[in-house]
């Protein structure tokens, strides 16, 4: 049976509306969605893809980590105050 990683992904949105997604871990692993599901949808095909290419590409393999990541907690935006600069 095939091991299980979770991979942490990034997903960010752009000023016209899209959802950009990214996976660190995987070199050139990154897409796009109308939507943020659609975005999920397409990075989870798009980790599955470079998976496949790591597996046939030595040299790509090599630039990976196979290794599980820690469990990822969150991230957040923070609002803080910056004074004014003369």
């Amino acid at each position: 049976m095939p091991e299980v990683f979770n991979y942490h992904v990034i997903i960010e949105q752009d000023e016209d509306g899209f959802f950009i997604a990214s996976c660190p871990a995987l070199p050139g692993c990154h897409t796009q969605g109308e939507t943020y599901e659609e975005a999920i949808a397409n990075i989870k095909e798009a980790i599955e893809l470079c998976l496949e290419v790591a597996a046939e590409d030595p040299s790509y393999r090599a630039k990976i980590s196979l290794t599980p990541q820690p469990r990822f907690i969150g991230i957040t935006e923070l609002p803080v105050q910056v004074p004014a600069y003369a």
